[in-house]
């Protein structure tokens, strides 16, 4: 049988059409594969809960409720005149509840005052407060589960001061205009870091008073992970090396907490 040329376009049409309609309307591309375990990024870390031990961001595990207490010392650590403190200091609400118009200065007073130097706790804390009769003195102890590096940012903005509030003054809710004087506290090297500030706080409730000054010791320092913060003041003069004094018993019973911590671990 003779095929003409245009019978075998016809058949050659006929036959691509059957084989599309045989083989179904066109697939959608397929999804790509699921990434293997080794190209999926890895999870972000949570971040350790204050108190659970899992870790500080250094591998050291957090300072528990416990340990920050037993890091605590105590009034036969400094001895006499220096007793458990039956309240907040007489001076404490009187000269350290003040406002001023510099905005880094106002900061420092809102941090004495409130007993925040480090802002608020994020973890563990623990505190305690003496009193020394003989000098209207009191010495406020604590001790912070932490960050380093959110202690080294408290460290560096103190280390500030003595420059940035050198002198201003500060108007008291209850003892009028107070004149304030920072200055660095030379503190020796305890710990890992350390800052020191000396302030007083000279306030004239009226020209019939006589002035009232306070002299205020603060101290943060550094310890690991950890971090003490010491407030000292008495109405005067504070006693000989009691930041000092503090500071060295402190520091050496902090690490022998750490240190049995570890042990038991």
């Amino acid at each position: 049988m003779r095929v003409t040329a245009s019978g075998l376009v016809v058949a050659g049409l006929l036959t691509a059409v059957s084989a599309c309609t045989a083989a179904g309307p066109p697939k959608a591309d397929a999804p790509a594969p699921a990434p293997t375990a080794a190209e999926r990024p890895a999870p972000a870390s949570p971040a350790a809960s204050p108190g659970t031990g899992t870790g500080t961001g250094t591998g050291t595990p957090a300072l528990t409720p416990d340990q920050a207490q037993a890091a605590l010392i105590g009034e036969s650590d400094l001895g006499v005149p220096w007793t458990a403190a039956d309240g907040t200091a007489t001076w404490h609400d009187g000269l350290l509840k003040a406002t001023t118009g510099q905005p880094g200065c106002q900061r420092l007073l809102e941090a004495l005052y409130t007993d925040e130097l480090l802002g608020a706790p994020a973890g563990p804390q623990a505190v305690t407060a003496l009193d020394d009769g003989d000098d209207a003195a009191q010495l406020r102890y604590q001790v912070d589960a932490s960050r380093s590096a959110d202690v080294d940012r408290t460290l560096a903005w103190l280390r500030t001061l003595p420059s940035t509030c050198a002198q201003f003054t500060a108007q008291t809710t209850a003892a009028g205009t107070e004149a304030v004087q920072v200055a660095d506290a030379g503190l020796r090297d305890f710990g890992d870091a350390r800052q020191g500030l000396r302030i007083t706080l000279t306030a004239q409730p009226s020209a019939a008073d006589a002035p009232t000054t306070l002299t205020l010791d603060v101290a943060v320092v550094r310890v690991g992970d950890d971090a003490i913060v010491l407030t000292a003041g008495a109405l005067g003069t504070l006693p000989d090396d009691t930041t000092g004094q503090a500071l060295d018993i402190g520091v050496q019973r902090l690490a022998q907490v750490r240190e049995q911590g570890r042990a038991q671990a």
